[in-house]
């Protein structure tokens, strides 16, 4: 049998007694409810105590629980930074392409072009026909008072002048330097390029510093001139002439009223106000040709006075007396049609009242002044007569969409019997008044017919006009294109034994009328060609779409020949007066 354990004493002193006791305190303690604050206290203190005491072991305890969630957010965060910071310290990989380099193959030379040579056409001898006049118009001088205005200076616009390239199309097309050549080539211009540049460089020359031309009704003169040179082609982006076209401009413009009962005229016009429809044709052509928003309010401002100024038979009369005059001036309606035609073909016509009906009844007032005799027919200037403004009348017809009406094509055939002559005594008489200014309209006439009649009067007209000009060559010219290369420049006088009426004795009139006659082959479509049907006009005006097709196609034959003061002091006498 074991031997039997003596149980142990318990000694119940104090100092046992007391031990226990704390003990088992400190142990119920910890599990006593304790705020944060405190329990974070007592961890503190507990780490104080012996490490074999309960305090201290429960302060541990108490730290691992709460540096386990700690950690499992801290670590995370330092792994994550490291990986970046070794990413951003790794260098960056390089790429290498292989790249094969081809060395290209020459070419082989093209063979030289050879330039097509033209053989020179010689224009058949002009038919002399005689014929026999009973009519005869008196010369009778009117003389307007010259009105020099200076120039207000005005701002032209934030558009201001177009200085990008311009092309023109449809009607105007043939004015692009390439098409130029091309109607030149079909419609009988034989060399006539040199004596029109030669020209043109004349009135640069002579340009005033103020963009006018002359003295006198400048606003008519700078419109004219300015017709010659859109005609060719020209705006304010052009290199050569650019400058010059835009001070020109600008010089019309200036000079309009822009308020009170003469708005829309112009400053400086005439005394029977053929300023008026001059300036309104070449500031509508302007604005078909360069679409400035100001010119398009200028050429409408321009055109209003002359739709109210048509008469009660349809014709114009001086300073557009308006429907209580019954007057009609052929000289004065030639001037009014071609503004109208031009702004019809600038589509400026839906912005001005009545324009319409004005257009259709200008008609009646071009006929009025129509006369059949011996067999043909013709115009005259203020009553029926076959008169030296047969070519005029015959124009504005064509124009007006009736080439075709028995009164254009009986004028046609009197105008066949017309002679060219730069010697006096060899032109017929209906036209030695003042030959270049009816030879101008006749040109666009005949033109616009095409066919037998014109290549009749191309041949007749055309190397002898070229022949009178007055050329200065390049040493004497003192004129210097935009290249700095010296350049020959020519004008033409009268008719020796002529004068011009309204000529001041410089050779301006007669080189405006010659030029524009030797720009006839390219200026417009002629009557006999269609429009193309992409080109033509927008909402064309009235019913008659066939004639009004006819009127795009002649389009502007417009005769600027009247050029400043064209005034005829009575019914029968022309006088054009500059002054």
């Amino acid at each position: 049998m074991a031997e039997e354990q003596e149980p142990i004493e318990l000694v119940d002193d104090e100092i046992g007694v007391d031990l226990f006791e704390q003990h088992q305190n400190d142990l119920m303690n910890m599990f006593d409810e304790l705020t944060f604050r405190e329990k974070w206290s007592r961890v503190f203190e507990g780490l104080k105590e012996p490490p074999e005491s309960g305090p201290h072991k429960w302060a541990k305890l108490q730290m691992t629980r709460l540096l386990s969630p700690v950690l499992a957010v801290i670590v995370p965060i330092l792994m994550l930074g490291l990986i970046t910071l070794f990413a951003n310290l790794a260098p960056e990989p390089t790429r290498s392409v292989k790249v094969k380099v081809v060395e290209p193959e020459p070419l082989e030379d093209l063979e030289d072009i050879e330039e097509p040579v033209f053989d020179e056409i010689e224009p058949p001898d002009p038919v002399d026909v005689d014929f026999v006049t009973d009519t005869t118009l008196p010369p009778t001088e009117v003389a307007a008072p010259p009105q020099d205005v200076s120039v207000q200076p005005a701002e032209f616009d934030s558009v201001a002048m177009v200085k990008s390239p311009i092309i023109m199309k449809g009607i105007y097309g043939s004015r692009n330097p390439g098409s130029r050549g091309a109607a030149l080539s079909r419609f009988g211009g034989t060399g006539t390029e040199a004596a029109v540049m030669r020209a043109l460089r004349w009135m640069k020359k002579n340009q005033n510093n103020d963009g006018s031309w002359g003295k006198g009704n400048k606003p008519a003169l700078a419109s004219l001139i300015l017709l010659a040179y859109l005609a060719h082609g020209e705006t304010p982006s052009s290199e050569e002439f650019g400058s010059t076209v835009e001070k020109a401009i600008r010089y019309i413009v200036d000079a309009q009223e822009t308020g009170g009962k003469m708005k829309g005229h112009f400053r400086g016009r005439d005394g029977h106000d053929y300023t008026q429809p001059i300036c309104a044709y070449a500031l509508s052509e302007a604005y078909g040709l360069t679409k400035v928003p100001k010119l398009k309010d200028a050429a409408i401002a321009a055109l209003i006075p002359i739709v109210k100024g048509q008469n009660a038979v349809g014709g114009f009369n001086y300073n557009l007396k308006g429907p209580t005059d019954t007057r009609n001036d052929l000289s004065y309606i030639a001037w009014c049609v071609q503004a109208l035609k031009a702004g019809k073909m600038a589509g400026l016509y839906s912005y001005v009242p009545n324009f319409d009906a004005c257009w259709k009844k200008s008609v009646a007032g071009v006929k009025k002044n129509y006369k059949a005799q011996d067999g043909y027919g013709g115009f005259n200037y203020s009553a029926p007569g076959v008169g030296g403004l047969t070519g005029a009348g015959t124009l504005c017809l064509q124009f007006l969409g009736h080439a075709n009406d028995r009164e254009t094509r009986s004028a046609l055939a009197f105008l066949n019997q017309a002679k060219f002559s730069w010697n006096k005594d060899e032109i017929d008489s209906k036209h030695q008044k003042d030959p270049v200014y009816y030879w101008y309209y006749l040109t666009q006439a005949k033109f616009q017919e095409g066919g037998a009649g014109w290549k009749q009067w191309n041949a007749a007209f055309q190397q002898p006009l070229m022949r009178a000009q007055d050329i200065k060559s390049k040493a004497q010219s003192g004129y210097v294109d935009h290249r700095g290369q010296p350049q020959e420049i020519g004008s033409w006088m009268p008719v020796p034994g002529t004068k011009m009426h309204g000529d001041d004795g410089t050779p301006l009139l007669s080189t405006i009328f010659c030029t524009l006659m030797l720009e006839v082959y390219y200026r417009y479509l002629p009557t006999f060609m269609p429009v193309p049907a992409d080109d033509s006009i927008d909402d064309e005006i009235g019913d008659e779409d066939d004639d009004l097709e006819i009127d795009i196609v002649d389009s502007d034959r417009i005769p600027r020949t009247k050029q400043k003061r064209l005034a005829w002091a009575q019914d029968d006498d022309l006088e054009i007066d500059l002054s």
